[in-house]
């Protein structure tokens, strides 16, 4: 409503007709009611109804001449303007006071002035009203620094305050309740305990409404302790807005459990909670593990008058969402009878926090359909959802929607669509969104130089990081952690390390990233430095470490790691225990895998899923195929996985018609294999030389499941022909096969051609070999044994001197076995183990009997590490009990037959796993046939 207020020259009648013209229709009536004698409508109710109040004060002589009545009816439609719509209003007020020469008290009418201009978001005009008033009281001061408050500015706020104090005007408990708020919002914490200061010196503690602000500052300054010593004060007088304060604090500092206890305190004080209560706490329990006092406080506030508030209802909608509670956000929400753009940003952002992207971008549809048009945090929500999609085309018209509405401008908007487009792996619109934001923050860099690091620009992200920093753009966490995932070497990991310290970070994510990436690069030694002088150290620390070293073939240390964890008293998850599966496989350890096992058992976790396929994996790689099936067998409903798992147990072994069997048995039960699958029946059909079934399985993977076989496939079937002695038909395959062949390829074709004596091919096979990697000391080394079987020893004196020149050095063999819960290794010609000499006087005992007994003449290689672990265990186990041993090597031909003869004479199963396979030795022969 405009209303042009004239010349005071104007007749008095025409002013008042002017008024009474422009108010609504809807007023008509209750204005033509107005007598003269009843000069005003007091107290003006509505806006409409002040200027009619005004007006009859204009027109009546008695009242014109009253300034406290005139002043007084100016002052009722100023305290009424209180929107942006109303500086037309305002301004006419304005306009109209100044040339009026019937007020007196100038400075009340200004001070009026300022408070409306504030109050409706024009802090500008409310500085020029108050710039030019000769004098101000109180009120004028505090008008002014509300309206920097109203509109944000409270740096403005402070410095007026500041100017305040200069000219020696004493601040009011109004002035002391603004400042405050404004050192809460900045969390300006040092100065908020300087206005404490203030406020105590000139006695205002003892007014509730500053005491409460005293806390309310100290909790938005995350400072609790202050706070709670500042609730303790005043706890005798402590009201709801007091409790509000001080549980608020407690939630923002993370302690719930204190917060909750304020909560039941204020309860048995008899303060009955209100809204800002129920958020407040509710944004305590915003996590998983607080699940059941969620569920209490949603059964207090059912029986409380406050179960339809809306915002009690959004704060419950976010609880449940945070805590993975989807189902029980949606039927409150659906329950709302009154939803803002706030109760439906909950239910969308809280999809996205549990990954529930489609129920997300549906959720955006339906709020559109309900007329609520999207806001900055929605657009953020959808964005974000969009890039974990990957659905481009939905990105570009939203952010199309948010050029239309003036968003794009909008910083955490801008960079949430940098996220998108990085996400959707379209780095030039990134890039170009990037470019174009002219004030970027921290997270404007950390999400480009993450997008980059996700593209695999990873030369692109270093650079923009080093840029960052030339443009003083600080360094935190979270910019960090996106350059680790640019690291391409160790040698740069080390220098983002430097980088840390220097800065001082000690977050837990940075150091768990520092950690895993050492690892990768197969820095152990870093990896493990860093792991212990981390001054805290969660679940996902223990497990990276873990991980670490089984990964690098150091399973005895994972398993000390997982002990050290054991004796903090953290618990323990399936992600660690599977870890330690993997290491217990790898070295043979069966023992310290059953204790797992029973661990697993006792903590309560399901043995499905990937829990037992690695319980089968971890069995059938310690030798104990019995106990695999027995796990495999006790699961009802086996995935692919787990089928794979023991078809590979079985081909392991040397089981190949086993395999076989559970193979069809799979498909009788409608699980259809995939690659993996196929892989591990080709291995089980080239370890038991099936070569017809080989031949068949890699056939109906191409014709009758339509996959395209892996270099790993070609390998198998290049492995079985191989060991089948059909050498021309694995050099023909090989011919016509759709890719090139790789080491493995060649690898396995020269090592048939040793073990069937074919010069022709396994020279063919070397030369190949070395063409296609000539910086690998295995390919040397197996060269070099082929051409000392073939007699070629210019050969092999090429091969020995061209490992001379480039530094090569032959792996040392290595062997473990597990006596009495314990891993006892031995390397060649090892003499460091405290049994050293029983050792190898039962050697020689052995030896003696298998010369006696089959003129077998061993005592050359009496310092095979193989060799030493199987006397220690002949030494240390009772009749009956199988020895098993594990060896980092292929077992060499003569420790072979010592094995086969040892099972035979002293009436022992020997398992040992070498780097190629399983053999089981009893009675005198192997499971290989021979053929490893």
């Amino acid at each position: 409503m405009a209303i042009n207020f004239g010349l005071m020259t104007m007749p008095l009648t025409t002013v008042k007709a002017s008024i009474i013209g422009k108010i609504s229709d809807d007023n008509i009536q209750s204005v033509s009611k107005v007598s003269r004698n009843s000069v005003n409508i007091y107290p003006p109710r509505t806006l409409n109804e002040a200027f009619i109040s005004l007006a009859n004060n204009l027109i009546d002589q008695d009242t014109r001449y009253n300034t406290s009545c005139l002043d007084n009816a100016y002052s009722l439609i100023l305290e009424r303007c209180s929107t942006q719509e109303s500086l037309s209003q305002i301004k006419q007020v304005h306009c109209h006071v100044l040339k009026s020469c019937y007020v007196v008290d100038t400075t009340f009418l200004s001070t009026k002035l300022v408070f409306a201009y504030g109050k409706s978001g024009f802090s500008s005009d409310a500085q020029k009203v108050f710039d030019k008033m000769p004098e101000r009281s109180i009120f004028t001061w505090n008008a002014m620094i509300g309206s920097h408050m109203t509109n944000g500015e409270h740096f403005e706020a402070i410095e007026l305050f500041q100017n305040m104090n200069a000219l020696g005007v004493q601040a009011d408990a109004s002035t002391f309740t603004s400042i405050l708020k404004a050192c809460g919002e900045l969390e300006d914490l040092c100065y908020g305990i300087q206005v404490h200061g203030m406020a105590t010196k000139l006695g205002f503690l003892s007014n509730m409404y500053v005491s409460n602000s005293l806390l309310g500052m100290y909790a938005k300054c995350n400072d609790s302790s202050s706070a709670m010593l500042m609730f303790k004060l005043i706890s005798e007088k402590a009201d709801v807005v007091s409790w509000n304060s001080i549980i608020s604090s407690y939630s923002a500092s993370g302690k719930t459990m204190e917060a909750l206890r304020l909560f039941r305190e204020m309860q048995i004080t008899g303060v009955l909670p209100n809204t800002y209560t129920f958020v407040a706490i509710l944004q305590a329990c915003e996590d998983s593990s607080y699940l059941t006092y969620i569920k209490e406080l949603h059964a207090f506030i059912l029986k409380s008058d406050l179960y339809l508030d809306m915002y009690v209802a959004n704060a419950l909608v976010v609880a449940y969402t945070k805590s993975g509670k989807i189902k029980e956000a949606e039927r409150i929400f659906h329950d709302m009878d009154k939803k803002d753009s706030i109760t439906w940003n909950s239910l969308l952002s809280g999809y996205v926090h549990n990954n529930l992207y489609d129920k997300a971008m549906d959720t955006f549809h339906r709020m559109q359909v309900t007329g609520l048009q999207p806001d900055q945090y929605s657009i953020i929500s959808i964005t974000s959802t969009i890039g974990h999609l990957g659905n481009l085309l939905n990105g570009l018209e939203v952010h199309a929607y948010a050029m239309k509405n003036g968003m794009d401008s909008d910083l955490p908007v801008c960079n949430t669509f940098i996220d998108m487009y990085a996400k959707c792996h379209k780095m030039k619109y990134a890039e170009s969104l990037f470019e174009r934001i002219r004030f970027k923050d921290n997270i404007s860099w950390t999400t480009i130089i993450s997008g980059y690091a996700l593209n695999g620009y990873h030369s692109k992200a270093l650079t923009l990081f080093h840029e960052a920093q030339e443009k003083g753009i600080e360094s935190d966490s979270m910019l960090i952690a996106s350059i680790l995932q640019a690291c391409m070497c160790d040698s740069i990991v080390k220098e983002v390390h430097g980088h840390i310290i220097r800065k001082g970070f000690s977050d837990i994510a940075l150091e768990n990233t520092l950690v895993n990436l050492y690892g990768k690069y197969g820095r152990v030694d870093y990896a493990s430095n860093v792991f212990e002088h981390m001054k805290v150290k969660n679940l996902v620390s223990w497990t990276i470490m873990v991980n670490i070293l089984a990964q690098n073939g150091l399973a005895n240390e994972a398993l000390d790691v997982f002990v050290s964890m054991k004796e903090t008293g953290m618990e323990s998850d399936s992600v660690i225990l599977l870890s330690l599966l993997s290491a217990v496989s790898n070295i043979s350890a069966l023992k310290k895998g059953k204790e797992i096992h029973g661990h697993l058992i006792r903590k309560g976790f399901v043995l499905h899923g990937q829990v037992s396929s690695s319980l089968v994996d971890m069995y059938s790689g310690c030798g104990d195929l019995k106990n695999s099936f027995k796990v495999f067998d006790s699961i009802p409903t086996k995935d692919l996985v787990l089928w794979t798992s023991m078809i590979n147990a079985y081909g392991m072994h040397g089981m190949g018609m086993e395999s076989i069997r559970l193979f069809k048995q799979m498909i009788a039960d409608k699980v259809y294999p995939d690659h993996v699958t196929f892989l591990a029946i080709l291995y089980a059909c080239s370890h038991s030389s099936l070569v017809d079934y080989g031949k068949a399985f890699f056939k109906s993977m191409v014709e009758e499941y339509g996959l395209d076989p892996w270099q790993e496939h070609y390998t198998c079937m290049v492995d079985l022909l191989g060991r089948a002695n059909k050498l021309k038909e694995a050099f023909k395959f090989i011919e016509n096969m759709e890719m090139k062949p790789n080491v493995a390829m060649w690898r396995s074709l020269i090592g048939a051609c040793k073990v069937h004596n074919n010069i022709e091919f396994g020279n063919i096979a070397a030369k190949k070999l070395l063409e296609l990697d000539s910086n690998s000391v295995k390919n040397h080394v197996l060269v070099s044994n082929f051409y000392t079987f073939c007699n070629q020893w210019d050969d092999v004196a090429k091969i020995r001197m061209e490992m001379r020149k480039k530094g090569f050095k032959k792996d040392p063999g290595c062997s473990w076995i597990e006596i009495l819960n314990k891993i006892h290794v031995f390397t060649v010609r090892d003499k460091s183990h405290l049994e050293s000499d029983e050792i190898y006087d039962k050697l020689g005992q052995i030896n003696d009997i298998l010369k006696r007994e089959e003129g077998y003449l061993g005592e050359m290689f009496n310092g095979h590490s193989e060799r030493l672990a199987i006397a220690y265990g002949l030494l240390k186990t009772t009749k009956g009990v199988p020895i098993r041993v594990t060896k980092n090597l292929r077992v060499c031909d003569d420790c072979h037959v010592f094995s086969k003869l040892v099972s035979k004479y002293f009436e022992r199963e020997i398992i040992v796993r070498d780097a190629n396979r399983f053999h089981h030795f009893g009675h005198g022969v192997c499971s290989c046939g021979d053929f490893w």
